[in-house]
């Protein structure tokens, strides 16, 4: 070995003994030393590239392993170490050719699939993400890092009973990381689960008093949960620390909130404006959009309103498509089920023997969405006799429990025996107590206005059962669908565009009224304008149609609304208002972008006896 060598040598085990010291920067100028004689250098560039890496310097640290790739690419860990450097630039398709190659010479450690969960979700491809974070997090179940993470893949693709499943006997420890665990609470704020995730967060708050990300969090759940003066005091707070500079746009997103709520839309929309401009790819920004239309509208800036709503929509669609490009290749759904009715013959075979009575059997409330089901989930639930819950799936997953006992829906229902449909219920009931727990007496409300396209399957499996329609006109409902940001894909891209929308609309009650005629359920109408406009009566007129005894707490909805906390729905933040006209006929400020809608929309105004 020559004198050169030999030094090189010499500042390379130099370089890790400081290292190893603690001191970086020593080890960094001695890497650099050998390295000037040296380039090729491979114990001098893994060390450096470490560094750099660990410091988050990705750009500095990617050359460094892909020379070291170059000279010895038998060895996992530098492709592994690339992969993590490209992906920290943002070059997330080179990031995964290195996870490939790493995962080729035999790599499968939890940090591997952990960091390639990392760039899955980077690329907004959640469902690739949740499959390899479910592997880091079999093999590291302690993780809380990892298991953020994996819930949040979990949520981003809609799979929220997985997510629950992972957290169900989850509780952080004194090593759990603050920001890992104030991230899941975050997860359980959007999950609708407000109580254990207060309980993370003060967790994280008692550990770290300063904790910025965990308080801003906290400010969420009071905001979430109707605590406007809590949230606001505390916000005041968080802008005080020390460390608000770690929180990037989410203090000016959460502001922005807050201002929003307070009717402050002026500065609502100067701060999401400036949120906006850390959004710079067109699929990131949809999130903020939809809330500054929010205020554009609320200052009657309705042809900004607008605008802003056809970027939303064109950022949301572009999401899609990366997040969950199954459906971004089906595109516009066509609502095909609306194309399907039950045969005639076959109804009149079904035997609803054993079936529960009208008062052992669930109150369903249905509509097209944004219809003013929210208000009336409240107030029923508002009656001791009654108790509601989220929006649920689950007369979805019974139709699911239908089909895999191989029965043709929805022509063939009447192939269920007496004891198939004593397993969908039974299973049916079984979800719901995940969710609510009925008293005895009690009887469950289960509000999902999309069960509107599941008539036969709630007519067969709960015959007796009374359905509350709600009815709004049919502009006010394909404006507020229009403006709202609905997270399932199928059902954002049909609201993308303000014609498919409105065939939507026409398709679902077509659909309705067909089944209707021919199933003959137990149904009453509801029509928003009567219900807000003379709301005593037509409570009354409710409480008749199910029989209930009067209970005047009935009247008061968003006292309800107080006592439950959280609210899952849209109009989570309406609904602790008193009850008001204000929402009525909000479509006539939009009328030039809804007059193409008018001639489809026709024959339900026709019906309702709205005019056009």
């Amino acid at each position: 070995m020559t004198d050169s060598a030999i030094d090189v040598e010499n500042l390379a085990l130099s370089a890790h003994e400081a290292h190893r010291a603690g001191d970086s920067r020593r080890a960094e100028l001695l890497c650099r030393r050998a390295l000037a004689q040296d380039p090729g250098h491979a114990r001098a560039l893994e060390l450096i590239g470490s560094i750099q890496l660990a410091q988050r310097r990705f750009g500095e640290a990617a050359p460094a392993f892909d020379t070291l790739c170059s000279i010895e690419p038998g060895e996992r860990s530098h492709w592994f170490n690339l992969a993590n450097a490209w992906r920290g630039i943002g070059k997330l398709d080179a990031s995964l050719q290195a996870f490939a190659r790493a995962a080729a010479l035999g790599e499968k450690s939890a940090d591997f699939h952990y960091s390639l969960g990392l760039t899955h979700m980077a690329r907004g491809d959640f469902e690739a993400a949740m499959a390899v974070l479910s592997d880091a997090l079999e093999l590291e179940p302690d993780d809380a890092e990892i298991l953020h993470q994996y819930v949040l893949s979990c949520y981003e693709c809609m799979q929220f009973e997985r997510a629950l499943g992972a957290l169900e006997h989850w509780s952080p420890n004194a090593s759990s990381p603050p920001q890992s665990v104030a991230a899941i609470a975050q997860v359980l704020l959007n999950l609708g689960y407000y109580a254990r995730a207060e309980t993370l967060i003060q967790n994280v708050m008692t550990r770290e008093s300063s904790n910025a990300g965990a308080w801003l969090i906290q400010v969420q759940v009071f905001e979430r949960t109707n605590r406007l003066p809590e949230a606001a005091a505390l916000l005041k707070r968080v802008s005080a620390l020390s460390d608000t500079h770690s929180l990037g746009s989410d203090l000016l997103r959460v502001s922005a909130k807050i201002a929003q709520r307070q009717s402050d839309h002026e500065l609502a929309v100067e701060l999401y404006r400036r949120t906006l401009a850390d959004y710079a790819e067109l699929h990131e920004r949809h999130f903020i959009l939809f809330s500054l239309a929010e205020s554009l509208h609320a200052l009657k800036k309705y042809d900004e309103t607008i605008v802003t709503l056809l970027d939303a929509h064109r950022s949301q669609v572009a999401f899609i498509r990366r997040s969950r490009p199954l459906a971004g290749l089906r595109g516009t759904p066509q609502l095909a089920v609306t194309e399907f009715s039950c045969d005639p013959a076959d109804v009149a075979t079904w035997d609803h023997s054993g079936a529960p009575s009208a008062v052992d059997s669930p109150v369903f409330v249905v509509a097209f969405p944004r219809s003013g089901t929210t208000l009336l989930e409240l107030t029923l639930d508002a009656h001791p006799l009654l108790q509601s819950m989220d929006e649920q799936p689950f007369v979805q997953n019974a139709l699911e429990d239908i089909l895999a006992k191989g029965v043709t829906y929805p022509e063939r229902l009447g192939q269920l025996t007496s004891r198939d449909l004593h397993d969908v219920r039974a299973r049916y009931y079984e979800r719901v107590r995940k969710k609510v727990q009925l008293l005895p007496g009690q009887r469950l409300v289960d509000k999902n206005p999309l069960n509107i396209l599941r008539l036969p399957v709630i007519r067969r499996v709960f015959p007796n059962s009374p359905i509350v329609l709600a009815i709004r006109h049919p502009c006010d409902v394909i404006l507020s669908c229009y403006m709202q940001h609905f997270r399932a894909p199928d059902f954002a891209l049909l609201c993308a565009e303000m014609p498919s929308l409105t065939l939507g609309y026409r398709k679902t009650f077509d659909f309705w009224y067909d089944q209707l005629a021919l199933l003959n359920p137990h149904v009453l109408e509801v029509q928003y304008e009567s219900l807000v406009s003379d709301f005593g009566a037509q409570v009354r007129r409710i409480a008749e149609f199910l029989e209930l005894p009067w209970d005047s707490a009935m009247l008061e909805p968003g006292e309800r609304a107080r006592s439950k906390g959280y609210i899952s729905t849209p109009s989570y933040s309406q609904v602790m208002q008193p009850v008001t006209q204000k929402a009525v006929g909000r479509w006539h400020v939009y009328r030039r972008y809804l007059e193409p809608a008018l001639p489809v929309l026709e024959p339900y105004l026709r019906r309702w006896g709205y005019g056009s």
